[in-house]
């Protein structure tokens, strides 16, 4: 049995779910979100919980059943309380600026680099070498977070780039001259 499907989804005050035959919408202080559930998965809301089942115990269940409940707690935990991940900018010279909604970072490029947030995602830049992206839905805010960092990846030689906030980037040993 899955355990993570087992576990039961607190509904925190504020926060209104409907299910129209699968098709789950959540509403919270912070926005709303909307998705489609396969079919076969059971999902019953009653007394601010939210249950996950499964009909039968072959294969495709038990991977929809944990997904599809680890799916709904995200939803109800970005309308609650939102998602955001840091990056932090390394090397001489790099810095990131907000213009507008766009995001422009000089990292080293002959170009400045624009991103432009989707919607529901926004970007704050609370220092010239840190970058935050916030939004509801994690899936969204983690995309646009690799993107980011896709622009310059940390090197392992010198540690220069884009790394997420926390993030141990192993360093190698330079060529040795004889």
């Amino acid at each position: 049995m899955s355990r993570i499907g087992k576990k039961p989804i607190e509904i925190p005050a504020g926060v209104t779910i409907t299910n129209d035959n699968n098709t789950v919408t959540v509403k919270g202080p912070k926005g709303e979100l909307s998705r489609s559930f396969n079919k076969d998965i059971e999902i019953k809301i009653e007394d601010n919980v939210i249950n996950v089942s499964r009909p039968t115990d072959n294969k495709e269940h038990r991977a929809l059943h944990g997904t599809t409940r680890a799916l709904l707690s995200n939803m109800v935990e970005g309308v609650s309380k939102g998602f955001e991940r840091g990056l932090e900018l390394i090397g001489v010279g790099y810095r990131a600026q907000k213009q507008g909604k766009k995001l422009v970072l000089n990292v080293g490029y002959s170009h400045p680099v624009e991103i432009e947030p989707e919607e529901g995602v926004e970007i704050e830049v609370p220092s010239n070498t840190k970058v935050i992206v916030k939004g509801t839905n994690k899936e969204r805010v983690g995309a646009l977070a690799a993107n980011i960092r896709d622009v310059r990846p940390p090197e392992p030689y010198k540690g220069k780039g884009i790394r997420y906030e926390g993030e141990f980037v192993r360093r190698k040993e330079g060529k040795t001259g004889k």
